[in-house]
Order: C-alpha cells, then structure tokens, then sequence
C-alpha cells in the first residue's frame, strides 16, 4: 500500500491566525487558575479553615469538572468550538473571582465548583478548536498548544504570588487578571475557524496502522476509548503527584529546606514543558504509539527508581523524568478520541477530556490513604504504576502518521477569515 507524501507546503495565513489564537486561549486558561493558587494560604487563613475542610472547597474544581464536562460536546456542536471557548474563558474567570472573595467556606467551593465546571467545557472546546487546525497543517502542532498553557500556567503562578508578596488586594488582583484574559480570548475569535463543527470526524491522515476500524463494532469501539481513557488519566496521576505531593515528600520524608521542596514540582513542569515542545516533532516521526509507550517507560524507570533509592537530587530528577514521559499523554489521548470512526464529532474528545478528570480527583486520597497506613514513599508508587499503565495501553495509539490533504468543506474552507 502507497501512502502519499508529507505536505510541506505552508498553511494559508488564516491558518496559521487560526493557531496563534488557539495558542492564546490555552495560554489564558493555563494563566487564569494558576493566579488563584497563590493566594491559597491567606484564603485558608482568614476564613478559619481546617485543612480538611479547605481540601474539601479545592475538590469542588474537578467536581464541577466531572459534572459539567459531558454537555461540552452538544455545546460545541450547536455554538461552535470557538465561541463555547471564549464564553467557558470568561466564565471561569467569574468563579475565580467568586473564590478569591468568598466571605464563607460555602462561596468559595461554590466559586471553584463554578470554575472547575466552565474550565473542563472550555478544555474540550479549545481542544476541539485545536484539532480543527491541526487537521489544516496536516501535521501534528496539538503538544505546542499544551506547551503555551504550560508557560500560561507558570505566568498565572508568578502573577499570583507577586500580588500576594506585594499585599495587592485579592479582589483588585482576581479582578484585573480576569478582565485582562478574558479580554485576551476575546480577541481571538476574529481569528478562529469560522464555520459550524463538522459533523462526523475528520479523516485528515493514513496511519500504518490504525488502532481501530469501523467495522470491528461498537464493543471494540468502546474498549478502545476506555483504554485511552486509561492512558489520559495516567497522566493525571503523575502530573497531580508533582503538584500535591513532590513539596511534603522533599520536606517530610526527606527533611530538605521549603526552597529546595519546591524543585520537584518545577522540575516536573520544567521538563513537561520541554516535552511538549519537542512532542509534536517527535509524533510525526515516530507516531503517538512508540511516543507514549517511551513515555510511560521513562516515567516508570524514572520515579522508579527515585523511590528505589530515595535521596533528594534523585527524587528532583525523579520527577522531572515523570513530566517529560506524561508530556505528550494527554494530548495523544484527546486526538486519537477526537478521530475514533462511529462517535460524534467532539464526542470522543468530550469522554475522555472529562474522565481523564478521575486522574485529578482521585490521586489525591489515595495516595494519602496509602502514606497514612504505611509512608509517603510507597504512596507515590502510584506514578511508575501510571507509566507502566502507559505502556501497556499504548498500543490503542496509532503508529506513524502520514498526512494528506483533507477534502474542502463549505464549513471550514470558504470562511476561514473569521469566526462569525
């Protein structure tokens, strides 16, 4: 069987609009959350919670997530990706600001419920949004796109705690920053694709060998996207194991300073980021099968072996390897759902954008059960058992993908100027 050759040829300059603004509401939704965290602390303290009941109000995000994440494929297909984005954007802000000034515990899980519900609709739609330009460029760009939240994300945190060192009032600074990215997305929609979404997903590439086909029937189907459901997921584990638990392992089991606590989680979003960056290069040579599965063996070995022998560079370079192996995870998982033949257009994407969600909610107190009944230690085996997860479900990724040309629409080809 002949496969046509790799498109080289430049996109069109509406296209690459359509990217640049993609990219900016990733970098708004990275930067939007990521302000409130630093402002934590004095939230907890000012209104007397126990830590308890403050784990209980930051729950409420991936709660809301899981409650509202399944409508955002009928959003989308009846607003537009572009549109559900930009409003899930502006949304989320105002639940942010909500959190950042509840008088009482009930207003700020109500405010972080409202966010976590219109961040996971905004996730799938600028996904979705994304994977429309993708299937434009005939190539893999949906990593850089996690990359740009990346660097959103670190922005927002950095924002956030100049505010809180500067003693900026928590509702001036939610304020501003919710104006300002709303703003930002905003302005991108005259840049988006214009057109409804298509009804049936895209068929913009030959693999060597595809994961599944239409015929092999509707258990098969869903056995396939419960596997990339796993591997999604598995990446959540590892990426919410830097962020909750990587400070009060260096610290408590390790006894390092506060400073040196905090490089685990750095190192992880550090080297995520880094493979982020080089992933979409990665999967157009190699495929998203051969990249996963060396992902999940380098987050296996890595933390692996950071836990085998515990010391506190190890434990640093530990996870820094878990966030180069999970890098490209999530994004594999939502393309390869997204263009699952028998589903809905955004159907796919929707169920695993929402479930990979369990990932985040679910880590949390399981790993902390295990730390309470034996030590923190074997509670982070949870990572090398999400990257030997990896392994073993790659298989449901394709293999090298070879790109050609995807047919006109009247949805997507005549109107590429505007979002209108």
């Amino acid at each position: 069987m002949t496969h046509p050759a790799r498109t080289t040829a430049r996109p069109a300059v509406e296209v690459r609009r359509a990217r640049f603004a993609v990219a900016v509401l990733f970098f708004t939704n990275g930067a939007l959350f990521a302000n409130l965290i630093p402002r934590y602390p004095a939230i907890k303290a000012e209104l007397g919670l126990s830590n308890a009941e403050f784990g209980l109000a930051v729950a409420a995000f991936p709660l809301g997530a899981l409650i509202a994440g399944l409508a955002a494929g009928m959003l989308i297909r009846r607003f537009r990706s572009s549109r559900v984005a930009i409003a899930g954007t502006v949304l989320t802000s105002v639940g942010l600001v909500i959190a950042g000034l509840a008088p009482s515990w009930i207003a700020l899980a109500a405010g972080i419920f409202l966010a976590g519900a219109m961040d996971s609709i905004t996730d799938v739609a600028q996904n979705s949004h994304g994977l429309r330009v993708q299937r434009l460029y005939q190539r893999s760009i949906l990593n850089s796109f996690h990359a740009v939240w990346s660097i959103g994300a670190v922005t927002g945190g950095l924002l956030g705690a100049a505010a809180a060192q500067l003693e900026v009032p928590r509702g001036t600074h939610l304020a501003v920053s919710a104006v300002t990215f709303s703003l930002f997305a905003l302005y991108t929609y005259r840049f988006l694709l214009a057109g409804p979404e298509p009804v049936e997903p895209e068929v913009a590439a030959v693999t060597d060998a595809h994961p599944v086909a239409p015929s092999r029937g509707r258990i098969v189907r869903w056995l396939v996207l419960g596997a990339l459901v796993v591997i999604a997921a598995s990446g959540a584990v590892v990426e919410d194991a830097g962020a909750s638990w990587s400070p009060i392992y260096l610290t408590d089991t390790l006894e390092t300073s506060a400073l040196v606590a905090g490089l685990g989680f750095i190192a992880l979003q550090g080297m995520q980021f880094i493979g982020r960056l080089l992933g979409d290069g990665l999967v157009d040579r190699f495929g998203q099968r051969a990249v996963a599965r060396s992902g999940g063996a380098i987050v296996f070995l890595g933390m692996g072996t950071a836990l085998a022998f515990p010391s506190i560079p190890g434990t640093i370079v530990g996870f820094g390897l878990a966030g180069l192996g999970v890098a490209t995870l999530i994004p594999a998982a939502m393309h390869a759902a997204d263009e699952l033949p028998g589903f809905r257009a955004g159907t796919g994407l929707t169920i695993v954008a929402w479930l990979l969600r369990l990932g985040f909610l679910a880590s949390p107190p399981i790993v902390g059960a295990i730390a309470d009944l034996t030590t923190l230690r074997y509670g982070l085996l949870v990572v090398p058992l999400a990257g030997l997860l990896v392994v073993l479900f790659a298989p449901v990724l394709a293999t090298r993908v070879r790109p050609v040309p995807p047919a006109a629409t009247p949805s997507d080809e005549p109107e590429l100027t505007s979002a209108g």
